[in-house]
């Protein structure tokens, strides 16, 4: 869905002051057009990265890795946005903001806004849910290329020490693993 269908109507409110409940509900409108539109763009880095992955295009790989670091940083920002707005959406019905809910704010929102507010803050974590799923499938793809590199890099003669006798033949004598305590990748976090 695209997030200029979920922006509030321009005019719908014009020529008259809003109430407290409506400016509320304006900026909680605002915002979760703004967490979908960020969901969204996520998801499609997310689902291109996969395909990526799926390809064995490392450098896409990287470049989606790049977009979606961005994107994160962008979300820090709505964040802090969503913090400030939980704050003032507790004020407003005498709770804390972690005890602050949709369905809470919806009793004191507008009809129409409550309704919209409801619905956007369910795409939403739709949305969320199936970004979660798909990175987790990108990590569980990416762990999967990772150990088939890693054991391609042991059956070659990286793990052992290849050196020549004063004849100048050729002896491997066995030594340590070379690649031991070195990641590629780090995928925990």
């Amino acid at each position: 869905m695209s997030t200029l269908a979920l922006a509030p109507q321009p005019g719908a409110l014009a020529g008259r002051a809003l109430s407290g409940d409506e400016m509320l509900a304006a900026d909680l409108l605002a915002h979760l057009a703004a967490q979908i539109g960020s969901a969204e763009r996520l998801l499609e880095i997310v689902l291109a990265q996969g395909a990526a992955i799926r390809r064995h295009e490392v450098h896409e790989v990287v470049r989606l890795a790049g977009m979606l670091q961005a994107e994160l940083s962008h979300r820090r920002q709505m964040e802090v946005e969503r913090s400030e707005l939980l704050a003032r959406s507790g004020l407003r019905l005498g709770v804390p903001p972690e005890a602050v809910s949709i369905s809470r704010l919806s009793a004191i929102l507008p009809p129409h806004s409550a309704a919209q507010a409801v619905s956007r803050s369910a795409q939403l974590s739709g949305m969320l849910h199936e970004l979660q799923r798909e990175h987790l499938v990108n990590r569980a793809l990416m762990k999967v290329e990772l150990s088939f590199l890693d054991h391609l890099m042991k059956t070659l003669s990286l793990d052992a020490n290849h050196v020549y006798d004063a004849t100048g033949a050729g002896a491997t004598s066995a030594r340590t693993d070379p690649t031991a305590g070195m990641r590629l990748l780090d995928l925990e976090a």
